[in-house]
């Protein structure tokens, strides 16, 4: 194991610089566990812990290390044990609100490429690939879409033009996580050390397909549910795993909730086309609404833009923005 070889670059070792002087080692954080972090630095894998003061320091959940992220560590008085001092900027950070909650969640910190793995099966659903893509366009991460289980018996060139309409400008490969040929149509994602996420609904193969691409059996898998295709949970955390071939890979548990932290800021993101359109608008601050030399309208009217599509960039835009509290007030 090496620093290179879990990502670490020339710019990190810049970054790092300071953190050196002070006599702490770079690390990077492969697993998240409720107790404790495990984290893989130059000479081995280590258990670490949150120092107080970056505890203390952390506005938002979200600020705290999560997999992923390179840290800043301290050799502890205990035995292969560090204590994580500082954060390292990051590339890209995925980030979700959580469930339940109105504080944002950390679900991976610089990753190169995150790939939405949908099941071309009973359980395909456009509306809910859409939200995926829509939260790792906020990421800083290339978004691209797995359609797994192209084996099966089902009209599998319908389901992916409908993922092409939807999301026409992203990479889409479909693949059989069960069968060699996925690691040559996904090993490009791998080159240069670079990390790859893989996120979805629990059943679509992620587990399976994170087996195949390290060519080990180091994620436990489990049958869907005959009745409707659905999985079980049988990823419990978030890991980070290096790859024989180079590069590394993030496996995530099944998310049953799905929602932006910020919609009203992400919306731009979402709606790229509408944005382009709206700066050609005749005035700056067109509302779309009446107002003369409107391209958007002007679009809309041509059978450019759907309708629907229109109203949801508008719901989003106007969407209050969550309300965190401060860790004085008691949140984490």
């Amino acid at each position: 194991m090496t620093l290179v070889a879990l990502g670490w670059n020339a710019q990190r070792q810049a970054e790092f610089v300071p953190y050196a002087a002070q006599g702490l080692v770079p690390g990077r954080i492969v697993s998240e566990h409720r107790t404790h972090y495990r984290v893989a630095t130059e000479t081995s894998e280590l258990s670490a812990e949150i120092s107080g003061r970056l505890r203390n320091d952390a506005k938002l959940r979200s600020d705290l290390p999560g997999t992923g992220d390179f840290v800043a560590a301290r050799l502890a008085g205990k035995e292969d044990t560090v204590v994580i001092e500082a954060v390292l900027p990051r590339s890209s950070a995925l980030i979700r609100k959580a469930a339940g909650e109105a504080r944002p969640q950390l679900l991976a910190a610089n990753v190169d490429t995150i790939c939405i793995v949908t099941a071309l099966d009973g359980d395909f659903n456009i509306a809910r690939l859409e939200r995926y893509l829509a939260l790792v366009r906020t990421s800083g991460a290339v978004p691209v879409i797995i359609a797994n289980k192209a084996d099966l018996p089902v009209d599998v060139q319908a389901k992916l033009d409908g993922i092409h309409k939807m999301a026409p400008a992203i990479a889409v490969h479909a693949i059989s996580a069960r069968t060699s040929g996925a690691v040559d149509v996904l090993e490009p994602y791998f080159t240069d050390n670079r990390t790859v996420a893989l996120i979805g609904s629990s059943g679509v193969g992620k587990s399976t397909l994170t087996n195949l691409l390290i060519g080990d059996a180091v994620q436990e898998t489990q049958a869907v549910r005959g009745h409707d295709d659905r999985g079980r949970h049988t990823t419990t955390h978030r890991q980070l795993f290096l790859r024989p071939r180079g590069g590394l890979i993030m496996d995530t548990p099944g998310m049953r909730g799905l929602e932006r932290w910020d919609v009203a800021e992400d919306a731009d993101a979402d709606f790229e086309d509408i944005q382009a359109l709206a700066l050609r608008c005749r005035f700056s601050d067109c509302q779309h609404q009446s107002e003369p030399g409107c391209e958007v309208r002007a679009a809309a009217s041509r059978g450019e833009i759907a309708p629907e599509r229109i109203a949801k960039y508008f719901k989003l835009k106007s969407a209050p923005k969550p309300k965190s509290r401060s860790r004085k007030n008691g949140a984490s």
